[in-house]
């Protein structure tokens, strides 16, 4: 589903499926999404007896970075919901996030990245200030075991 092309695509144009299918609303519509990445890491390991003295690096588990989402407070219960499930222990809880990079008309996805089986672990909402002018946000972390790209 990733579309090469030799100018890079603005960061400004995504949707976001928090496991319900639907990326369109306010409920689904996010300001920003941060920190998708994985990594993977590796043990050095050396023989007492190899001939040359360096470490070999083996290949070991793979590690998904958290993914935090921030939008507008818009009096939805849904993602309070979703916590909720995830604290009282419900095994269905678990959900595939998906995050669509949309190319500059909205008319195609050019990118996607999905976090299997993510849960909500951190949800921020304010700051409040009743001399403020900004926005109230909800801010929520997600961490998922697995990132696949396409």
């Amino acid at each position: 589903m990733a579309v090469l092309r030799e100018r890079p695509y603005v960061q400004f144009n995504f949707l976001v499926d928090l496991g319900t299918g639907n990326t369109d609303g306010p409920e689904a519509g996010f300001q920003e999404c941060s920190g998708i990445g994985m990594e993977v890491t590796v043990s050095e390991y050396r023989n007492g007896n190899a001939k040359e003295n360096s470490v070999m690096k083996i290949t070991g588990m793979n590690k998904s970075t958290d993914v935090t989402l921030k939008r507008g407070v818009i009096g939805s219960l849904n993602l309070y919901q979703w916590l909720n499930d995830i604290r009282n222990g419900n095994q269905n809880a678990l959900r595939t996030v998906v995050v669509h990079l949309q190319n500059e008309d909205h008319t195609a996805t050019v990118q996607t990245w999905k976090l299997l089986r993510a849960r909500i672990i951190k949800h921020t909402s304010g700051p409040l200030n009743a001399k403020g002018t900004d926005v109230a946000m909800e801010e929520l972390v997600l961490a998922y075991e697995r990132l696949e790209m396409e």
